[in-house]
């Protein structure tokens, strides 16, 4: 039973930071490559950040780069999103996951950049 639980969404300013957390249950976690995902109003859903199970190896994509940070906290079971320098078309929906996970999302968490 893959659980995910995605946390830490809210309203931000332009320019501000959040910190978003998953919660992962139900497989052996380090074991695993995570990534965070998100889908923004009339867009498809897209990769923002990956992460490699020991947390050795992170990639971006090119919009976030610079901007963005992912991390795992194995004995957690958790991994993070650092966003700083938030811009309005960040807004969106997000969403972790893990490698080889095929047909499950959690809820996913709003992200709100406005003035």
């Amino acid at each position: 039973q893959v659980q995910l639980v995605e946390s830490g969404g809210g309203l931000v300013q332009p320019g501000g930071s959040l910190r978003l957390s998953c919660a992962a249950s139900g497989f052996t976690f380090s074991s695993y490559s995570m990534t965070w995902h998100r889908q923004a109003p009339g867009k498809k859903r897209e990769l923002v950040a990956f992460i490699s199970g020991d947390g050795s190896i992170t990639n971006y994509a090119d919009s976030v780069k610079g901007r963005f940070a992912i991390s795992r906290d194995n004995r957690k079971s958790t991994i993070y999103l650092q966003m700083n320098s938030l811009k309005p078309e960040d807004t969106a929906v997000y969403y972790c996951n893990r490698q080889y996970l095929f047909g499950y999302w959690g809820q996913g968490t709003q992200v709100t950049v406005s003035s």
